[in-house]
């Protein structure tokens, strides 16, 4: 094996597999990969242009009992600082974006056990009827599972309820890193790697979609990384139901993980994430580079390694905020860093609809 032989099959659309996604990796150098994942990117998505979303990330509850090692969000109850919105709250924020141009409300939360499945339907049809213009992009798998487990009802019940209530997508968090090893050490309550993989399934299998995303820079080895790619690739395969890939990587601040895990992980091993998702996730349309979680610089060089998204504008986020991360920006700067990056900027929807496009030859 060469990296050659290996760029010469990627160049002639032949799919590589695990033990070559590995070599490739660990060998190849990191602008030879964003080449090759860039002219992956024009072939897939030919226009000159990247897209981006005005959305909001809020959550209902911090309040968690699932105890994950590399979170600074969540909260036990009786703790300081713990809260859960009631669905009229929740509204009215969603009321309020709306009122400042917002078309997708991200919504996640912890998993607390004293919701009933009733109010996370009487969530989502509220929203629908009372606030049309979101579109609801609620509930991570984990979310799901409590769900389950509450309700007493099956995975595939619950799915359909969500779905007669009113939602059509789903987000990806709760993969971090879909290797088992790595699970049973930072989120040992979380569940397996097959139960992320199985709520995604059951969903595709309804017509939902949803993005697959990936949490790296923290125990993880190379091989992880690979198994992570490959389970979603193989998921894809059977019903193409995820419309985007989204890496980030672990935000060490406020963390029980902060003390094995102190630094941040590079600029360029983020750039690899990028460059390398796009050349082995062959049957994914969309990567997303993120201006929020890796620094705006970042995000724009990453729309040269293969990325043709440029996620959202995050009017609000939580999870992130608690490990002191921050970073923020407005629609007219997002489109000004598109801009600036050489492409004419496209707003989208969640299911990366077009809405409109904004030339970067016409920019302010």
């Amino acid at each position: 094996m060469t990296l050659s032989s290996l760029y010469e099959k990627i160049r002639s659309n032949q799919r590589i597999n695990r033990e070559e996604g590995l070599f490739l990796l660990r060998n190849a150098q990191l602008l030879d990969l964003g080449d090759l994942a860039n002219e992956i990117r024009f072939k897939k998505n030919p226009y000159p242009t990247v897209t981006f979303v005005l959305d909001s990330n809020p959550n209902y509850t911090n309040v968690c009992n699932v105890d994950c090692i590399f979170c600074a969000f969540y909260r036990h109850p009786g703790e300081e600082g713990v809260y859960t919105h009631t669905v009229d709250e929740m509204i009215a924020k969603f009321k309020e974006s709306a009122a400042k141009g917002i078309t997708t409300i991200l919504l996640q939360g912890g998993v607390n056990p004293e919701l009933p499945l009733e109010y996370y339907l009487e969530m989502i049809s509220r929203t629908v009827k009372e606030v049309p213009e979101i579109y609801p992009h609620f509930y991570s798998t984990t979310e799901i599972l409590g769900m389950v487990e509450v309700s007493g009802l099956s995975l595939q019940e619950v799915l359909k309820k969500l779905w007669d209530a009113g939602l059509r997508s789903i987000p990806g968090g709760g993969a971090e890193i879909l290797s088992d090893r790595v699970k049973r050490k930072i989120s040992s309550k979380k569940g397996t790697s097959a139960d992320w993989l199985n709520v995604m399934r059951e969903a595709h299998k309804l017509g939902y979609k949803s993005t697959a995303t990936m949490m790296y820079g923290h125990i993880e080895k190379d091989e992880d990384i690979l198994e992570h790619f490959e389970v979603i690739r193989r998921l894809q395969d059977e019903y193409h139901g995820f419309t985007a890939f989204v890496p980030w990587s672990f935000k060490p601040g406020n963390t029980p993980l902060e003390k094995i895990i102190p630094t941040y992980a590079t600029p360029r091993r983020y750039l690899e994430m990028i460059a390398f998702s796009r050349i082995y996730l062959d049957n994914f349309d969309h990567i997303q580079a993120s201006w929020f979680s890796e620094g705006k610089k970042t995000g724009q060089i990453a729309l040269h390694f293969g990325a043709d998204d440029f996620g959202g504008t995050l009017l609000e986020e939580n999870v992130h905020a608690a490990a002191n991360f921050v970073n923020k920006t407005n629609t007219e700067e997002c489109i000004s860093l598109i801009h600036e990056s050489g492409f004419d900027a496209a707003q989208r929807g969640t299911l990366y609809e077009i809405k409109k496009v904004i030339p970067k030859t016409k920019a302010a």
